[in-house]
């Protein structure tokens, strides 16, 4: 999958608080109608095989819940944004010398433990100020806390495994532990690495509530992530030396085959791509007070029941690599009426599994990309067996039901107006938009489109049918005379009543961000308007019950498309 935007730095945000007053209205008033409560029992916690599975569960906030106009309401969430806000945690274009870089010993910890980092800085000194990303009066981030000043230290280069390519910076001293406090609320944070002349990067990182029920769970994308970080020159998707891409077979054959999470990531300042294809929709959900949680892809795959505890699972944006794990963790809990929004396209194509590193289990993530090159092709489970793709020999799973759709390409040039396919469809309620009504600028990047005949969900809904000129982009699923389409869908899974959305474009979370003035045809508002509508329908419960999907595939033209 292509990925866009890896670059892109954030910038301040207006102050606008306008979500968050509503939806306090709403609780106090005590408006709108209150969700039924689940009836989960706690998920039975998979074993680790270290001292991590000894983390102790957090009793979470007493918490009020109510429907409101952009989905379920917590008062916990509202309470903790409206703590004091700031945009420190900002790193803004060019303020200072690079030369500072980190990552932590683990991806999602609980409160009680604590997080080791190891950093590597030619600063005297250093700094680590850990802010949790929301809303907070429009201003981002709330700082929870603060390290002393650490010596710093250059740390030595991180060594090649020959073979598989793997770059692990295991051999790294640790810098400094944080304690997760209750004070870190559960959410996604930012640690800030500040060097005592000037330097900043970022550490990401996930607190995680294992006994949460909140009506939605956000799951961050470390797998994808991890997969496309090119630290020391290996990812999965590119090498050092020959075969370069471009110049011979697909996949590239210098590419890693495992990658490690004991090293820095090596884009958006250490953070990655979490600013546009995560953060825009985490503050959304937190500027509307809305019932959320956090986890990543790591903990579902460590703890696959934790599904059943939430009504919604949030996919985000390029949420492409999955583990077999967290895989059938989704399958049981949608047959279990758990709903499910894609929020980006090629969702589920990679397959990749997880093995220790020697600073702890689940540390290497494995995805050979060629299952003849996989140690347990022939001699282990096939589900377990890494090709290319999920459809690839010997797994041969499509990702197309339970997305609902296919993995199509990548717009190469430009950007492509999202075309309404069925405006009397809930998700487009309160628009104003028609059929044929376009959003401009909003499909970029990866795209997804209908598949037809199996294992295409029989009730699958098209909402949108978004033409793309195929001088703008690359596909080799589907071309209808000068174009191919980007197509947004639903359905309801018939048994459970869970629903399924996938918004078949890989830009919706980063169209979430408010446009500069100087932006004629921002497509923030009415992506903002419909991803309320689906939260709002998501948050209810299975949403076969409410809105059952209707198949409309006869009346998409050109046929087949």
């Amino acid at each position: 999958m292509r990925r866009t935007n890896r670059r892109k730095r954030h910038h301040r945000l207006p102050a606008v608080t306008v979500g968050l007053g509503l939806a306090l209205a709403v609780i106090l008033s005590g408006c709108g109608e209150s969700p039924t409560a689940a009836s989960f029992s706690a998920p039975k916690v998979r074993p680790k095989t270290s001292p991590a599975s000894t983390r102790p569960q957090k009793s979470s906030p007493a918490t009020t819940a109510s429907l409101g106009p952009d989905g379920v309401i917590s008062s916990s969430v509202i309470a903790q944004n409206q703590l004091p806000g700031t945009t420190a945690w900002e790193i803004p274009p060019h303020t200072g010398p690079d030369g500072i870089e980190g990552f932590a010993n683990v991806a999602d910890p609980t409160a009680g433990t604590q997080v080791t980092l190891y950093v590597s800085t030619a600063a005297t000194t250093f700094q680590v100020v850990a802010y949790r990303m929301g809303w907070y009066q429009g201003l981002g981030g709330h700082q929870v806390w603060q390290s002393p000043p650490t010596p710093g230290r250059v740390q030595p280069a991180c060594p090649l495994t020959a073979g598989v390519n793997m770059v692990s910076c295991d051999n790294w001293t640790a810098s400094l532990t944080i304690p997760i406090t209750a004070a870190f609320a559960p959410g996604d944070y930012l640690l800030k690495l500040v060097g005592s002349t000037g330097q900043e990067g970022y550490v990401p990182l996930t607190v995680w509530d294992p006994s949460s029920h909140a009506t939605y769970l956000i799951m961050n994308r470390t797998f994808t992530e991890e997969g496309w970080n090119a630290f020391g020159g290996y990812s999965y998707y590119q090498g050092e030396g020959p075969c370069t891409l471009g110049s011979g077979p697909y996949p590239v054959c210098n590419r890693a085959r495992v990658v490690s999470f004991d090293r820095p990531y090596d884009t958006g300042d250490g953070a990655s791509d979490f600013l546009s294809n995560e953060y825009p929709l985490i503050r959304f959900c937190e500027e509307h007070g809305l019932d959320v949680t956090y986890a990543t892809d790591v903990t579902v795959d460590e703890h696959p029941t934790v599904l059943l505890q939430h009504k919604t699972l949030l996919s985000l944006g390029h949420d492409e690599s999955w583990s077999n794990n967290e895989r059938v963790a989704a399958l049981t809990a949608q047959t279990k009426g758990m709903n499910i929004v894609f929020f980006g396209a090629a969702a589920l194509v990679r397959h990749v599994r997880l093995q220790a590193s020697p600073l702890g289990p689940d540390r290497q993530e494995v995805d050979y990309r060629d299952s003849s090159e996989d140690p347990l092709n022939g001699v282990g489970d096939p589900l377990l067996v890494t090709g290319n793709t999920w459809a690839s020999p010997p797994t041969n799973w499509s990702e197309v039901g339970l997305v609902g759709e296919l993995y199509s390409g990548y717009v190469t040039t430009g950007s492509a107006p999202f075309v309404v396919a069925d405006a009397s469809a809930w998700a487009f309620q309160g628009t104003g938009l028609r059929n044929g009504s376009s959003i401009p600028g909003l499909i970029t990047s990866d795209i997804d489109h209908v598949s037809p005949g199996p294992p295409t969900p029989a009730d699958l809904q098209v909402l949108g049918h978004s033409p793309i000129a195929l001088n703008q982009v690359y596909t080799n699923q589907g071309k209808w005379g000068l174009v191919t389409y980007s197509d947004m869908t639903y359905y309801s899974e018939p048994d459970g009543g869970a629903g399924v959305l996938d918004t078949g474009d890989n830009n919706w979370i980063n169209a979430l961000t408010p446009c500069p003035r100087t932006v004629a045809h921002c497509p923030a508002t009415e992506v903002a308007k419909i991803t309320g509508n689906i939260l709002r329908l998501f948050g209810q419960g299975p949403t076969g019950t409410n809105a059952p999907a209707t198949s409309n595939l006869i009346t998409i033209l050109p046929p087949g498309s």
